[in-house]
């Protein structure tokens, strides 16, 4: 059905994580999708702004139009790159997608489930942060046994990635 799904993609505005945005818009997403891209910023002492407000539960969904006004983002402490805003305005445009992001502010692994569960997502998509073969294995590993611990999201390995979902 379309329009029911709700993608989500894990971005921290590095090369890496635009890669994952790239392959959901090109592989995953289609009309009527909502593409909410989650990002998680570590804890900190944020006195001031819209942080003290959302800092346990997460922003509200930020619209894409507000998320790329650098004066709303900046109340949440986020500097989104432009080549981040110009793939997801793109998305939006061409596939007719509703395109959110939403902030967190904490430990990613633990953030990443909360995000899980009560957006909630259909599936979500994480890039390798960079890291080599061996390193990401073992990231991997311990973020995929916290995950299943923690969320309520299945996994499954799809052998026929690029295909139409």
């Amino acid at each position: 059905m379309e329009g029911d799904r709700r993608v989500g993609v894990a971005i921290d505005f590095s090369p890496c994580s635009r890669e994952a945005l790239k392959w959901a818009v090109d592989n995953l997403v289609r009309a009527g999708d909502h593409l909410i891209l989650i990002t998680i910023l570590p804890e900190g002492n944020y006195e001031a702004g819209e942080m003290q407000l959302w800092q346990t539960t997460g922003s509200p969904l930020i619209p894409l139009r507000e998320f790329s006004e650098p004066v709303i983002l900046k109340k949440y402490g986020v500097k989104p790159d432009p080549e981040t805003l110009d793939i997801a305005n793109t998305a939006a445009a061409q596939k007719e997608i509703v395109v959110v992001l939403k902030i967190y502010w904490g430990d990613a692994r633990e953030k990443i489930c909360e995000a899980i569960d009560n957006i909630p997502l259909s599936c979500l998509v994480i890039g390798n942060r960079g890291l080599g073969k061996l390193k990401r294995l073992i990231s991997l590993d311990c973020f995929f046994f916290f995950f299943f611990q923690n969320s309520n999201l299945k996994f499954c390995k799809d052998e026929t990635f690029g295909g139409t979902p």
